[in-house]
């Protein structure tokens, strides 16, 4: 195991490799190796920077910290207080001079960029202040955000309209629609029923004082007048302004165009005028790793871009304008303003009721956002040799999907897929068919957990998202560990306490384990970054508006029980190169899909419906699960019977296959189509499978969810197996597995939340002794392949490969010790009595507990409002006074947060922190041995007790998280919880 002092060594004498533009599971860089993987490989931390006014000497200290415990750098966002929404500027802070682009900000940018090359790592940076979203910029600039307002009247039945338009002034006209209403409702909102046909643009009939005479046919019914106004939003990303304003710098930081390339140009000018002279693009070019903009939070009434009616026309044939009344309703942020989705929603009397509209208006929405991101990572590849990252899409009303393989490196969120693999599915199968290297998440924020996110909870969450096809974590996030205007001690903390993480050297852990989490995530990116993803099943899936939720899409468990993966892709997605057929499989080059699944609530669109009738015919098998899919609306639905047409087609032809819901696992298997890794568990198994034809080796990804259980994997391949430890970075001999010309089965028994790798090579050496049954003596092999027994009750014996049986000692070898008598003491940390110096880690003091048996901290007198750190410490005898014993296992509890063992003042290797043993023999001494587990708990319990005299940024703690309904979380249980044994073992020779 790597120590923190051994790897902040190496890391200073290595050179970053410089970046390049090939995005490409292909693309040749900087790997280092398993045990220690290069820092472009390593997770990074969410970096909040304050404002560009604080210490520049403790940022720098601070990256260096992060590369020091294991990050491969940090991703540097400059938060300015969630761009001021949280809460406004802080008393003596001045975000006019300390702003995004001012003089100490490119001061403050290059001494992160100097401590990251000093350390020998790389950093990422957001385009713009806050989320990136956009810069400072002069607000008459016409790439800032537009915004569309709707205005509406009511007309009488006689339709006759003389006089000024609603809303005459609000903007820049863009319709005036007139239609007639057959029904109308009024709730949370005026809901309203047009008359198909009626709906008329008169926009060229009004006056430059903005009237306008009209005469619509007399009706039984009412009319509406709906106008539309187009203007710039001035939303902003900072928010800050000084009256007047002599610079672009008092404005704050405006929102850029989003649907169109001319947004980005705002963005690109800007850094190439402020941020990029002065030696910052040189040495952002040698350090660099990904220019980045978070999940889109803008708000507006519509969204729109001046050019959005010319995109639509020239993309579907008709204009768009008369049909804005139709689309003005839940077209803005669908997840930030989901209670704000307008005022009035309109629907025709169509079957559809108008969705075809809408559905072609969220269409162009992807064409123009896809010219600014394109345009984004156009520059950043080209103008800095860079590579581009975004949360794609997130939270707007569009096909997330469709727009996924146009960054470099697409990135997702823990927070709002909640941990959802099949919501990750969505996500990744769209970059796994384009062939991204890296599909990025922003993991490990949860609301109301800040100061008390377990290890063990945040180890859950990357392994979820792991096995839904992610295979790049950015922690979120490290925290300024220097004072701060109006913030006490604990220190700078974003979010407001509201969300977690505040990863620095005042969480106990740091120092004490957290290490061993980031070298784990690390390992296991170097394996998911080689060589290429294979999925056995593509899923279709296609929706105007992806659901900020990521709901399940395909419901019935078949396929998981199988232990097929799968993947979703947006009919989108079958236009991109990579979608191929050859010889029966799609993407051949990448993911390698067995077949096409189509659920019944799928909608096929007429484009995809042909791509699919293409792929049946060149062989790839079609499954339609549950009936016939329905069909996906647009403009006037005209085309709803070619498609329907198109599906009858399809189901006639060959290759395709209908099956009721819940059936498919078992038509793949009737089709001779096994899954890559087969699974039979008694609990859920989630797999990955990566083929490297470079260096010959292969690996499985397993994930046990949730529960202990046990099984068995078969897996398809003529390669031998071998272990992957991404805890410890060890490569280790795999005992009990059998072996075919074509397959390996592999008995399993799993810890909730435990993952195995198993490594699949031609070189057999590794695990050239194996066997085909591991009785339940053997706990465990040595690096030689040799089997470690522990003792048993009944003889028992295991067959070798090469049919050698191997008798296994039984009772004489030296029972279990539960270990008790227990000492703890406990480091308390605490805030300093001046608690306005937010720079303190803490102030530490110790009390000392007898222990019979081990409880939570909440149950030990004295502790329960504690925080800190528990030296565990306990006395062992060796050897047992009954029976051999060549050596011996500690077996720990599950460890909720962290823990390190030590043996006679030796560190053992890192833990699992799911099934955490470990082997002591090589630090056992004759006579009596000092055993010692020390335990970091979370900072919450303390902070908790003390809420009423902590504040940030001028927010008083316990008043701010009692504002949000639910006051103080509870208390967490803390320390080293459970029995501990010690098992004996004998080495048998095999």
């Amino acid at each position: 195991m790597w120590s923190a002092v051994k790897l902040f060594s190496l890391l200073l004498v290595l050179q970053p490799v410089l970046a390049d533009t090939n995005d490409q599971t292909s693309a040749t860089v900087d790997r280092g190796s398993f045990q220690n993987p290069s820092s472009r490989l390593r997770p990074r931390f969410r970096y909040w920077l304050p404002d560009s006014g604080v210490d520049a000497e403790i940022v720098r200290e601070n990256i260096k910290a992060a590369g020091a415990l294991g990050a491969g750098g940090v991703e540097f966002l400059p938060f300015y207080n969630y761009g001021g929404q949280l809460a406004p500027a802080p008393a003596g802070s001045n975000w006019s001079r300390d702003g995004f682009g001012t003089e100490t900000f490119h001061s403050m940018f290059l001494a992160a960029l100097r401590a990251h090359k000093e350390a020998g790592l790389v950093m990422d940076f957001p385009l713009g202040p806050n989320q990136g979203q956009g810069v400072p910029a002069d607000p008459s600039d016409e790439g800032l955000q537009w915004d569309l307002e709707p205005f509406s009247i009511a007309i009488p039945g006689n339709g006759h309209f003389d006089g000024k338009i609603p809303g005459w002034g609000a903007g820049e006209l863009v319709a005036l629609v007139s239609a007639e209403v057959l029904h109308s409702t009024n709730s949370s909102h005026l809901q309203l029923t047009l008359k198909n046909g009626t709906l008329t643009d008169w926009a060229g009939k009004v006056s430059s004082s903005g009237s306008v005479s009209l005469d619509l046919p007399p009706s039984q019914n009412t009319y509406r007048l709906f106008a539309f106004y187009q203007f710039l939003s001035h939303n902003k990303n900072l928010q800050y302004s000084t009256t007047p304003a002599k610079t672009i710098f008092d404005n704050g930081s405006y929102v850029v165009d989003h649907f169109t390339a001319r947004g980005a140009k705002v963005t690109t000018r800007f850094w190439e005028e402020y941020i990029l002279p002065g030696g910052v693009k040189e040495l952002l070019m040698e350090v660099g790793n990904y220019g980045w903009e978070d999940s889109i939070e803008i708000l507006s009434n519509i969204s729109w871009t001046p050019s959005l009616p010319t995109t639509f026309q020239s993309k579907y044939g008709y204009d768009l304008k008369p049909m804005l009344p139709i689309i003005m309703f839940n077209n803005n942020n669908i997840n930030t303003q989901s209670t704000e989705p307008g005022a009035i929603e309109c629907l025709l009397n169509t079957p559809e009721h108008g969705l075809g509209y809408i559905n072609d208006f969220r269409g162009a929405l992807v064409d123009g956002y896809r010219s600014y991101l394109e345009e984004l990572t156009r520059w950043v590849n080209s103008e800095l040799n860079l590579q581009m990252s975004a949360q794609v899409s997130y939270n707007m009303p569009m096909d997330m999907e469709a727009n996924i393989p146009f960054v470099n490196a697409p990135e997702c969120e823990s927070l709002q897929f909640r941990d959802s693999i099949d919501g990750y599915r969505q996500f990744t199968g769209p970059a796994q068919l384009a062939g991204k290297r890296v599909i990025s998440n922003e993991m490990g924020a949860v609301f109301m957990k800040a100061y008390q996110l377990t290890h063990s909870e945040l180890l859950y969450s990357i392994n979820r998202a792991i096995v839904g096809g992610v295979n790049q974590m950015v922690f979120h996030g490290q925290t300024y560990t220097g004072n701060y205007y109006g913030t006490t001690w604990p220190g700078y903390t974003a979010f407001l306490y509201l969300f977690s993480e505040m990863y620095s050297n005042k969480q106990p852990s740091w120092d004490h384990g957290f290490g061993d989490l980031l070298n784990y995530t690390a390992r296991v990116q170097y394996l998911q970054q080689s060589g290429v993803p294979r999925v056995d099943v593509a899923i279709y899936n296609k929706e105007s508006g992806t659901d900020p939720n990521f709901p399940t899409m395909y419901t019935a468990n078949d396929l998981i029980d199988g232990g097929y993966t799968y993947s979703y892709l947006s009919p989108d997605n079958f236009a991109l190169p990579e979608a191929n057929v050859r010889d029966g499989v799609l993407a051949p080059n990448g993911p390698a899909y067995k077949a096409l699944v189509i659920t019944r609530n799928s909608n096929l669109t007429l484009s995809g419906v042909r791509y699919i009738r293409k792929y049946a015919r060149e062989g790839l098998p079609v499954i339609l699960s549950g009936g016939d899919p329905g069909v996906y609306s647009s403009h006037d639905n005209t085309d709803k019977t070619s498609i329907q047409k198109a599906i009858q087609a399809l189901k006639k032809s060959a290759n395709v296959y209908s099956v009721p819901a819940g059936q498919v696992s078992a038509k793949l298997q009737a089709l001779g189509l096994r899954a890559q890794i087969a699974t039979k568990t008694n609990g859920t198994w989630y797999t990955t499978w990566r083929e490297n034809s470079q260096s010959g080796t292969d690996h499985a990804f397993v994930f046990s969810d949730v529960n202990g259980s046990t099984g068995t994997l078969n897996i398809s391949t003529e390669k031998t197996p071998f272990l992957f430890d991404p805890w410890t970075g060890s490569k280790k001999p795999l005992l009990g597995y059998t072996k075919s010309k074509d397959r390996v089965t592999i008995p399993l028994s799993l810890a909730g939340n435990q993952t195995i790798v198993i490594g699949f090579s031609q070189d057999g050496d590794i695990s050239a002794k194996h066997t085909t049954n591991i009785p339940s003596s053997v706990i465990g092999y040595d690096t030689q392949g040799d089997a470690i027994v522990s003792a048993s009750k009944s003889k028992q014996s295991l067959v070798l490969s090469n049919g050698k049986k191997v008798i296994l000692p039984s009772t004489d070898v030296a029972s279990s010790i539960a270990l008790s008598n227990w000492t703890l003491t406990a480091e308390h940390w605490e805030a300093p009595s001046n608690i306005s110096d937010g720079s303190i880690i803490a102030i530490k003091h110790n009390t000392t507990h007898q222990l019979s048996s081990l409880v939570s901290w909440r149950q030990i007198e004295g502790l329960t409002n504690s925080s800190g750190l528990g030296y565990y410490t306990t006395h062992v005898t060796w050897p047992p006074s009954k029976g051999p014993a060549d050596g011996a296992y500690l077996f720990l509890p599950a460890i909720a947060h962290t823990a390190r063992v030590y043996v006679n003042g030796h560190q053992l290797p890192a833990l699992d922190l799911t099934a955490p043993r470990s082997d002591l023999t090589a630090y056992l001494k004759k006579g009596s041995n000092v055993l010692a587990v020390v335990v970091p708990t979370t900072m919450w319990n303390y902070i908790r007790s003390i809420a009423d005299e902590i504040e940030t940024v001028d927010a008083p703690v316990d008043s701010l998280l009692n504002a949000v309904g639910n006051g103080l979380p509870d208390p967490t249980d803390n320390g080293l919880i459970g029995d501990v044994k010690l098992v004996p073992y004998v080495t048998v020779k095999l």
